[in-house]
Parts: C-alpha cells; structure tokens; sequence
C-alpha cells in the first residue's frame, strides 16, 4: 500500500528556507516539536498511533503510516529515527564516542533537529534507558502474574527476555550488558530498581515454599540474572539463535545455581 505522504515539522521547513534564501517562516504545524506545539500536542483531539509494546517504544518499530489510518507527523517520525539512531550508535560505538553530529547523520537530520526532541544527548540516553527498562518490568509483572511456581515463573521470565534480545538487541544491550553509572537520572534509577524488586519478589516467592537456597534475595536475583545475562550476551552478538540448544541449558542452569538442594 502507498505511504500517505507527510508534511514536514514547521522547524525543518524553516531550516530549508533559510538555506534557499526565503524570508517568511513557516507556519507552525501541529506536532512540530517547538513550544507553540506543545499544547497541541497535549490535546486529546489527536493521539498518533502508538507502539504495542515499551519495546518497540524503545527503538520506534512498528511505525508505519499508511493511508487508511492516522498517519504520524513528520516530527514523529523525526523522532523515531533519532531514538534508533542513538539506540544503535551507543550500543556499537558507545556512549561517550557517540556525539551528537552523528547521531544527526546517521538519522538523516540537522544536529540542531535533536534539540527540538530532547534536551541533551543525556536526556536521549535515559530515555532508551527508561523505555528498555519498562519493557523489562512488564516481562516481569506477566511472568509474576502466571499460576505457576517460582521455577516456572523465572523460567517464562528468562525466556521472555531472550526473545525480546533477539527481536532487538540494542535494546536488551542498554539495559542489560551496559553500565550506564552516572549519566541515569533519577527516574531511570527508579525503572532499574522496579526490575530489580520485582525479580527479587521472584525469588522470594522461591524462598517462601523452599524452591530457593536460604539467603538474601538480592543475591540470588544477582545471581540468576548474571547466568541469565550470558544467555542475552550471545543471542544479542548473534552468536545463538533463540533456539540454541545452549538457551535452555544456561537458562536451567540459571534456576540450579539458585535452587534448594533436594532431600
């Protein structure tokens, strides 16, 4: 189907005039990013499509503007491809490498675009680091939400997050495999420590009917996510497929290394 074509954001039309030498400014358009769109982009009148899930929201994918729905504005689409931009820039090159010239020139935009989206590239890093991390949270809520035991719990945890590195491994690498340290703000802590509480919940849950080794909870959350980070290390680098006959023993292998030793 043919994609419905869409206008630019009022502030890339300007940057365009300018350059051609016309004097008028463009007439702001809705959803331009700038401070005169952004109570229309508050109002409820128009809501772009959202993504199904935090992780899509992390990387912008699945947006596709056809001519039978509503379509994104440009600024949207701006914007998803600064967020995959950033996403695959710091995941390969790093964060402190990565500057914000290349992250323009890799997602297609003037270097000043970024400034209209986020308010630093700091700010873009906790914002993946925030989208990545609701996305774990909410594995861990439906894992938590099954009626089974702690084991089969963990077990549809770790599988969920293997699946979700194989789908997008830039996302699992920010969350999982990068220390971010101080350049998280508050809220991004925050996002952390709700997957950590809840994995530990897990756990505890694990202790209370005697599945789990005696010990600090905390422990063995850091335990069995390390095992189960290995297993996220290599689907991610494309080394295993998620069907790897070594995804199911490290995964096992996670739950030995925590698990109450039988009678």
């Amino acid at each position: 189907m043919r994609m419905a074509q869409l206008p630019p954001d009022c502030g890339e039309e300007n940057e365009r005039r300018k350059a051609s030498g016309t004097k008028q400014a463009a007439e702001p358009r809705f959803g331009c990013g700038g401070s005169h769109c952004a109570t229309k982009r508050r109002s409820r009148s128009w809501d772009p499509p959202q993504p199904n899930t935090e992780l899509e929201r992390a990387t912008g994918a699945d947006v596709t503007v056809e001519l039978d729905s509503r379509a994104m504005t440009q600024a949207d689409l701006t914007h998803q491809r600064l967020v995959r931009a950033a996403l695959e820039l710091f995941t390969t090159t790093g964060y402190h490498l990565t500057t914000t010239p290349l992250i323009a020139k890799k997602a297609g935009v003037a270097e000043g675009t970024i400034y209209r989206h986020f308010a630093s590239k700091q700010h873009l890093l906790n914002e993946l680091y925030r989208a990545a991390g609701r996305w774990a949270v909410r594995l861990v809520k439906e894992a938590d939400a099954l009626k089974v035991g702690p084991r089969e719990k963990l077990a549809e945890l770790g599988r969920g997050l293997v699946a979700g590195a194989g789908r997008e491994p830039a996302v699992a690498q920010l969350f999982f495999l990068q220390r971010q340290g101080d350049l998280l703000d508050d809220e991004s802590g925050k996002v952390g420590r709700d997957f950590r509480l809840g994995l530990e919940s897990l756990i505890a849950q694990g202790k209370a009917d005697g599945s789990v080794k005696p010990g600090a909870a905390e422990v063995w959350a850091a335990v069995w996510l390390g095992v189960v980070t290995l297993v996220i290390d290599r689907v991610t680098a494309k080394e295993w497929p998620e069907n790897h006959a070594g995804v199911a023993l490290t995964l096992d292998a996670a739950w030995d290394a925590i698990a109450a030793a039988r009678a």
